[in-house]
């Protein structure tokens, strides 16, 4: 491709970035930088900070459990060791280690007693683990639609959202930022019904100072292999609810009874975690904090250089937010500032800047597995066709889809280093908007 740049073509993409770039303070970019998806140098060409990092505490509490022979949680003590560390780190009474975050929500959503025949409130811009347990109970989600500027669930329209099936509310705190939980838990609260905060993604976030996960009725926490807490696979639940978290052990227990009572007391699942997962993530939580502290500051670094470059917006944080544990860095692609450079386009030609990033979620709501589940048999026999076609009718997100065309993903890794690993991110994106007009007619 780079030989098919004339100097008369390169000139006019020169022409149309030198008004772009030098408008602030951001790294500069050459104007006669050549793109590296057309042949240039890559504004980065080493690799970002690897994950997991592991250090030599890793090692040795791995080793412990390994020579103990205490492999099951049932038998050792690691385990029970990180409940009670995660639980003073969030401060909760309670926290359940579990085999994932995704069992940890399926533990949850089970415990609460949601069933066939209720509704569930959940965002349209989350994994399918948020929704998956709900199905797992045959209730029906109920998706509510995403505030575009925050990549979050718009609380405003929860309210509207319920019904007299509705059961719960489970908003996820997407990328490591905060739903707006002032108006999720008084829209709770008015109407009687549990807040079961999807927390995954969101390890030490904070509202109004306060650790995401202990303000609802419970959180669910994910450390699998990509999140800022790892153990490969893992998951917790966080509550101050006594009954909850009792009915929650002996679910994730196969339903055998707890404390001094005996015996299979209920249905339930093996959901527990390995002692070698719990001691991973206790010698892991040691250095949390630390690396969230970098990640925030790269992360206010970044934000401050990207609010400068006309069709970058930022994901915006609410007033309540006062700690985003940025397991993702969000922000959402204007083509029209870009010379109408598409986002498909936009992404390549950043990969080949060294710059690893992604298009995000697509609309959850409009996944063809949710509608084979409504037409299996088990929905057909539980809801009748007014019902199901109502949740379909219902279920429709026009802002979320705009988001999902326009959204753009940095992992938390990225965020590792140092201020200097951001600049090459601005100046990569600098760089394409220079010669976005160009690119826009090269790249297919």
């Amino acid at each position: 491709m780079a030989d098919d740049l004339t100097r008369r073509d390169f000139q006019r993409s020169l022409a149309v970035g030198s008004a772009l770039v030098g408008l602030s303070a951001a790294p500069a970019v050459a104007v006669s930088e050549t793109p590296a998806i057309l042949g240039g140098k890559p504004s980065r060409s080493t690799p970002f900070t690897s994950w997991p990092q592991i250090a030599a505490n890793d090692e040795q509490s791995w080793m412990n459990v390994l020579r103990e022979g205490k492999w099951c949680r049932l038998d050792g003590s690691h385990a029970t060791e990180f409940e009670r560390a995660w639980a003073r780190t969030l401060g909760v009474a309670h926290c359940l280690a579990t085999s994932c975050g995704t069992t940890a929500l399926f533990t949850t959503i089970n415990a609460l007693d949601i069933g066939p025949g209720d509704e569930v409130i959940v965002p349209p811009y989350t994994f399918v683990a948020t929704i998956n347990p709900v199905l797992l109970q045959h209730a029906l989600p109920v998706f509510v639609d995403s505030d575009i500027e925050t990549f979050q669930i718009d609380a405003t329209k929860i309210e509207a959202a319920i019904t007299s099936n509705t059961r719960a509310i489970l908003p996820v705190h997407l990328g490591g930022s905060t739903a707006d939980l002032d108006t999720i838990l008084a829209v709770a609260a008015k109407r009687g019904i549990a807040v079961v905060e999807d927390a995954c993604q969101a390890h030490l976030a904070e509202w109004k100072g306060r650790k995401v996960g202990g303000l609802g009725q419970a959180g669910c926490f994910s450390f699998q292999a990509s999140k800022n807490l790892n153990s490969g696979e893992g998951g917790a639940i966080v509550t101050s609810d006594t009954v909850l978290m009792e009915r929650a052990i002996s679910f994730h227990n196969n339903g055998r009874g707890t404390g001094a009572v005996s015996g299979y007391v209920r249905n339930g699942s093996n959901h527990r975690i390995t002692e070698f997962q719990a001691a991973l993530l206790s010698t892991q939580l040691t250095r949390l904090a630390d690396q969230a502290a970098v990640r925030e500051n790269n992360a206010q670094y970044l934000t401050k250089q990207l609010e400068q470059i006309s069709g970058i917006s930022p994901a915006r944080m609410y007033a309540g937010t006062t700690r985003n544990a940025y397991h993702l860095y969000m922000f959402r692609y204007d083509s029209e500032h870009f010379s109408g450079l598409k986002r498909a386009q936009f992404l390549r030609a950043l990969q080949a800047e060294g710059i690893p990033c992604s298009s995000g979620y697509t609309p959850l709501n409009k996944e063809a597995f949710l509608e084979n589940t409504l037409q299996s048999r088990a929905y057909q026999r539980i809801y009748s066709s007014a019902e199901l076609k109502a949740s379909r009718e219902r279920n429709l997100c026009p802002v979320n889809d705009k988001l999902c065309e326009q959204a753009v993903w940095f992992g938390q890794t990225m965020l590792l280093g140092t201020n200097r690993d951001m600049d090459d991110i601005v100046r990569a994106i600098r760089k394409i908007q220079s010669h976005a007009s160009y690119l826009s007619t090269r790249l297919l």
